[in-house]
């Protein structure tokens, strides 16, 4: 059986994991705060027919080898965590984050969740939370008689209250960074996990100790480049119809060499 075969078809699985990453991106367009992924490929094992540095029968020494590779993998999947653009929205809840830093959120099940997404609400206890319900850590809650929220660069809450001639303090918004945060593992819902690989989270102040500040009333759109997923998807596309033309001609070859005949 020709080898030729195989190549082409790992190409061809290859190609399809490609565009099914690229698929995922031009998706998740409109996804607030979301952050693309490009495939990453290595080459397979190699079969070395003559390797390099043997010595011919007339005592020359070949300078390069011989070898044969057996096709393509995918090796991982690099998330990019570039800044999005901003959008305005004038919702005093929606806060983006003007460099780098996660959210934390607390999960029902305890554990803690890191995300991009600023799209805070309050729940019925007045509660800062997320669209799904999990609790910004550390938690905040929002006086039920306040009037109006202010959200400072610095991560500091701040509420009016009838009454009062100033403005009252109700808690700040820590962020938490990450030593590798392609590391991280992708949960859905905007959300990220802590492995092993992104590092332990190291909580700090916005805008200190390399953290990007806060800004309320805007949120970050996905970094996701249609132009550029779509000139990256023909290409997927052409490659793999280049694997499939060459499966295509490795089996024509086939055939002629099982149609010969002995005269």
């Amino acid at each position: 059986m020709m080898r030729s075969l195989w190549t082409a078809a790992t190409g061809m699985t290859a190609q399809q994991q490609n565009i099914d990453v690229i698929s995922n991106n031009l998706a998740n367009v409109n996804t607030t705060a979301f952050k693309k992924s490009r495939a990453e490929f290595q080459d397979l094992l190699y079969q070395t027919i003559r390797p390099a540095g043997v010595t011919n029968n007339v005592g020359a020494q070949y300078p390069t080898p011989i070898e044969i590779g057996h096709g393509v993998r995918l090796a991982a999947t690099q998330k990019s965590f570039s800044q999005g653009e901003m959008s305005t929205t004038d919702n005093p809840l929606d806060v983006v984050i003007q460099g780098d830093g996660f959210f934390t959120l607390q999960l029902p099940n305890g554990e803690m969740a890191y995300s991009k997404d600023g799209t805070l609400k309050k729940d019925a206890q007045g509660n800062l939370v997320n669209s799904d319900g999990y609790y910004l850590q550390p938690s905040i809650t929002i006086p039920k008689e306040a009037t109006s929220i202010v959200i400072k660069e610095n991560g500091d809450v701040a509420v009016s209250i009838p009454g009062q001639t100033e403005t009252e303090t109700v808690g700040q918004i820590r962020l938490s960074k990450f030593l590798n945060p392609a590391g991280l593992e992708s949960m859905g819902k905007n959300l990220y996990k802590e492995t092993e690989a992104s590092g332990e989270a190291v909580e700090g102040v916005p805008g200190y100790d390399g953290l990007g500040s806060l800004a309320s009333g805007m949120l970050e759109s996905s970094n996701v480049s249609t132009v550029e997923e779509m000139v990256a998807l023909i290409a997927s596309q052409r490659a793999y119809e280049i694997n499939a033309k060459a499966i295509q001609t490795s089996d024509a070859m086939l055939g002629l060499a099982n149609n010969l005949k002995v005269i």
